[in-house]
Order: C-alpha cells, then sequence, then structure tokens
C-alpha cells in the first residue's frame, strides 16, 4: 500500500502457524522494495539510528512493525473483553477486531498484535507477539 497511514506499508501474511516463513518473506520483500528505491533515486529510506523509520504516522515511529494473528479466545471473550484488553496491556499487546483498527469485533476470534514500534527491533516485537500469543491461548 502508498500513501495511506505510512507512505509504505509492506505486508506478508499467510494461514497457519508458520511466523519465522512470514518474517523471512517479508524481510526479502523489504530488501526488495528498498533495492528498488535506491536503483531507481539513488536514495535509501529515511532510517534514523535511534528513532528508526521516518512515517509519516508517528504512532509507526521506530520499526513501524505490526506483527499479529488472528485467533479464537472464546473463554476469554466470554469472560470479559475488557479484562482482555488488560491482559493485552501487560503483555506489551494490542487486541483488535477482525475488521481491523476501528472496524469492531465479532464473534470470539482476536486480531492480536504488539503494541509497542519504538525502541525494539523487529525480532523483538515478533517474540512478544509469540510470547503473549502464547500466554493468551494457554489461559483461554
Amino acid at each position: 500500500w502508498v500513501n495511506e497511514e505510512d507512505q509504505l506499508r509492506i505486508i506478508s501474511m499467510e494461514k497457519g502457524g508458520d511466523v519465522k516463513g512470514v518474517f523471512e518473506r517479508l524481510a526479502e520483500g523489504i530488501k526488495a522494495v528498498g533495492d528498488s528505491v535506491k536503483e531507481e533515486s539513488g536514495q535509501d529510506f529515511m532510517l534514523h539510528k535511534k528513532y528508526g523509520y521516518v512515517h509519516s504516522c508517528p504512532t509507526n515511529l521506530g520499526t513501524g512493525m505490526r506483527a499479529s494473528v488472528h485467533i479464537d479466545l472464546p473463554g476469554w471473550t466470554t469472560h470479559s473483553v475488557e479484562e482482555l484488553k488488560k491482559r493485552c496491556e501487560s503483555l506489551g499487546l494490542q487486541p483488535r477486531g477482525t475488521r481491523g483498527e476501528s472496524g469492531g469485533q465479532t464473534g470470539h476470534t482476536w486480531d492480536i498484535s504488539n503494541k509497542h514500534r519504538l525502541g525494539y527491533s523487529e525480532v523483538q516485537l515478533v517474540q512478544t507477539m509469540i510470547d503473549g500469543v502464547n500466554t493468551l491461548y494457554k489461559e483461554d
């Protein structure tokens, strides 16, 4: 996607649980786009050593990476959505409905992602998401 919240959004996704494969494909895609931009313009993406990539959407300052999975959490959904949100906060996660950030929630399937973007590496963010989702699943 170009010129939505960010100047550029690269997405890698697939059904199943191969997070490593999705991450590797994402890294390859980012490199290919970056190489193409460099070849065409002679410029690199704007990268600050401390703050990461410069985006037009300040909530994505840093790596800009949002790693997420769709997961069924019927126990959390039935028990308390507010408690799920609090638990996600404590795990560094953000729960969303499967219709996107503002699309609302239906059923018991959630889009769970890392909450933070700034101050962490891509690997740390993906690992936070994996660990947190595994915790939520066990607790469900």
